[in-house]
């Protein structure tokens, strides 16, 4: 089944499931989900975007958008979909917060309910939570197009880790790494840097002045037709000590174990009860309270977080990514889960690598590069 209709379907069961007439997707990740990669963000500070997708329950469809979006969005986002325009001007969305709830109610039968994803008010009930669950699961040319992003990504970072010398800036490595993304066509949501003692100090190192002199990481989201990968690198200046390598390869066999056990049906808690039993049998217990390990991953950089009470279930063909970290060092990778193994799909062509074999598994995970 092409993609579209494929989402068509999932969106129309929820539509019964929770007795709504129509849902409107305004958030910039659904908007992405359902239309296979179309965009309505222009501000990319928040969610929101600057066009709504309302799906009717009857399959009729329509989008909202002011004067000043609905032409780009017919032609450049929504092209070949048939999405019937419903446009007005942006003084009339702008005076009041219940504009777009207003304006989807009159579409609707009398009585019927609106769901919404983002508190808009007007009386639309949020179900962005139903939603979320609606893209768990990979559809075909999702996950081609997934793989092709995480080669991409991998890549870009591989090099940009390869061409650092000493004594360049977080900035200027941040700054590289969100240039190589952008040469293939990947925008960094997120772009974080640590430069030596700042690698063992903070878990989310944002880029500052600080210039490197012996080790490194970079760790990034990147974003491409609404999809996010995400991994880090790590490199080292001359020989990598052997307390970093012994830490890393520790590391790694508990992003390895995370790898294996994400199989469908087991649950975040479970998943983070592997990650706290993992570090405990490396010698380092406790590490998985100084930082989440990761999670579900897709149209935002983290779909869900593994938890001691997180209750969501892991899906066939749903993304991953770990990012287990041992104070001074961190291993990220992006994955898809199957049944029986997971898949890494941002690995950096001719990166060292430690290799994990988990229930005759074998899994290839980055360690730290010495230049």
């Amino acid at each position: 089944m092409p993609e579209f209709e494929e989402k068509l379907e999932r969106v129309a069961r929820l539509l019964a499931a929770e007795n709504l007439g129509g849902v409107l997707l305004n958030a910039q990740h659904n908007f992405a989900w359902l239309t296979c990669g179309g965009r309505n963000g222009v501000d990319q500070s928040r969610d929101p975007g600057v066009g709504t997708l309302l799906v009717r329950r009857d399959g009729r469809r329509f989008v909202l958008a002011s004067k000043i979006e609905m032409s780009r969005l017919l032609a450049e986002e929504l092209s070949g979909q048939d999405w019937e325009p419903i446009e007005f001007g942006w003084a009339e969305e702008k005076a009041s917060p219940a504009f777009i709830a207003e304006q989807a109610q009159a579409l609707l039968e009398t009585g019927a309910a609106l769901g919404a994803d983002w508190p808009i008010g007007g009386g639309a009930r949020f179900v962005e939570g139903a939603l979320t669950r609606l893209r768990y699961s990979l559809t075909d040319a999702e996950l081609e197009r997934y793989r092709a992003l995480g080669r991409d990504a991998g890549a870009a970072i591989g090099e940009v880790a390869r061409s650092l010398t000493p004594g360049l800036s977080e900035h200027e490595i941040a700054r590289r790494a969100a240039d190589a993304l952008a040469a293939a066509g990947a925008a960094a949501v997120v772009a974080l840097v640590a430069a030596d003692e700042r690698l063992s100090l903070f878990r989310h190192p944002v880029p500052t002045a600080r210039q490197w002199e012996q080790v490194v990481m970079i760790a990034v989201c990147a974003r491409r037709g609404g999809l996010t990968a995400s991994l880090s690198r790590i490199v080292r200046a001359g020989r990598v000590p052997d307390e970093l390598q012994r830490r890393t390869e520790a590391t790694a066999r508990v992003n390895a174990k995370l790898l294996a056990a994400a199989k469908p049906g087991v649950t975040g808690a479970a998943l983070f009860e592997v990650a706290a039993r993992a570090y405990a049998d490396e010698g380092f217990p406790g590490e998985e309270q100084l930082h989440h390990q990761g999670g579900a991953i897709g149209y935002r950089t983290r779909e869900w977080v593994a938890h001691p009470r997180n209750a969501e279930q892991a899906q066939a063909r749903q993304a991953f990514a770990w990012n287990p970290s041992i104070t001074g060092t961190k291993v990220e990778e992006t994955c898809i889960a199957f049944d029986d193994h997971g898949e890494v799909i941002t690995a950096s062509p001719g990166w060292p690598a430690i290799s994990v074999e988990v229930e005759g598994v074998r899994y290839e995970l980055p360690g730290v590069l010495a230049l």
